[in-house]
């Protein structure tokens, strides 16, 4: 099967910084694939080198077939970008915004419109289409941000941090969007650093540290990699919570984690399970919660890059 999207030893300096340090991945045609990696890892100057808005210093890619230097016209052609920022044009009414796309990209003004109309209900934007922009809310205006990257019906969409700032709403109504986009076929390429964002849409996941690939698979092939399960504990009664922690740190051979009355610690071996039982109830301590779960992306991504995905590091040698 041809890919939608493929990248080749990409490679991207700013000045002295190595934003792509030999990035290879594949984007199979109808699917998402989740990229991820902490800030300044090179998320986004893959995308804009993917959107033709970059020029890669060696390696190849290719969008839909097209080489992105070479052939940039037919590639541009083929894509949609929503950026980390909503790029409306808030003086502009939600059908303004969309009618003037639709005109940039050569369509006829009754194409655009119709084309516009269609968006907006699609959105369900239709009863703010006469609104300026300025009024709408957050959630509004990344969906209308994501209809107006869909106006030229791009096969494939490239989705940079699309939800930074919503609220679990907007952000639950934005992944319908997204998961309909790509039941009809759309090709979606996602950076986010939600990690329950990636886990709920990604049929793939590539994760890159310092411009290198460092893992790819499913989320759950990711999970399973780190070889290794959660142990959760809590108390009934707080005052208990030193003997759960020595408990689990003796038993899992792992120094715990405490979150409020939660006590949690890494465990290769399921034994752990039954041995803290019989301790805690040898000890009359009572529960109530006692689990072990598989990694989550959280923990994939901390044990591979060795910091949290929300750790704070430097940029990747360009304005954001």
């Amino acid at each position: 099967m041809d890919l939608a999207i493929q990248a080749e030893g990409l490679v991207k300096h700013f000045g002295e910084t190595k934003a792509l340090d030999g990035v290879t991945l594949g984007v199979r045609p109808g699917t998402v694939l989740g990229l991820l990696g902490p800030n300044g890892a090179g998320k986004t100057t893959a995308v804009r080198i993917f959107a033709t808005l970059l020029r890669p210093d060696d390696g190849r890619a290719t969008v839909g077939g097209y080489d992105v230097v070479r052939q940039a016209h037919q590639v541009r052609q083929l894509v949609g970008l929503t950026g980390q920022f909503a790029a409306v044009d808030e003086m502009l009414t939600g059908t303004e915004n969309l009618l003037l796309i639709g005109r940039l990209l050569g369509m006829p003004k009754p194409d655009a419109k119709a084309r516009a109309r269609e968006l907006l209900s699609d959105f369900d934007l239709t009863d703010a289409a006469d609104r300026a922009a300025k009024t709408y809310s957050g959630g509004m205006r990344r969906r209308l941000d994501l209809a107006a990257s869909l106006v030229g019906r791009p096969s494939i969409l490239f989705l940079d941090e699309p939800t930074t700032g919503l609220d679990p709403r907007a952000r639950t109504e934005l992944w319908t969007l997204i998961r309909r986009l790509v039941a009809g076929g759309v090709t979606v390429l996602l950076t986010t650093q939600y990690l329950d964002e990636a886990d709920a849409l990604a049929d793939e996941i590539t994760v890159i540290d310092h411009g290198r690939v460092i893992a790819t698979g499913t989320p759950d092939e990711l999970k399973a990699k780190t070889g290794s399960q959660t142990l959760v504990v809590r108390p009934e009664d707080e005052s208990h919570l030193p003997v759960v922690v020595g408990v689990v740190e003796e038993l899992a051979k792992a120094t715990p984690e405490v979150d409020g009355a939660r006590v949690s610690a890494p465990v290769t071996d399921p034994a752990v399970l039954p041995a803290v039982v019989r301790r805690l109830d040898d000890a009359g301590v009572l529960v109530t919660e006692l689990t072990l779960r598989g990694a989550s992306l959280n923990e994939v991504f901390l044990s591979l890059t060795g910091r949290p995905v929300e750790d704070e590091t430097e940029s990747e040698g360009r304005p954001a």
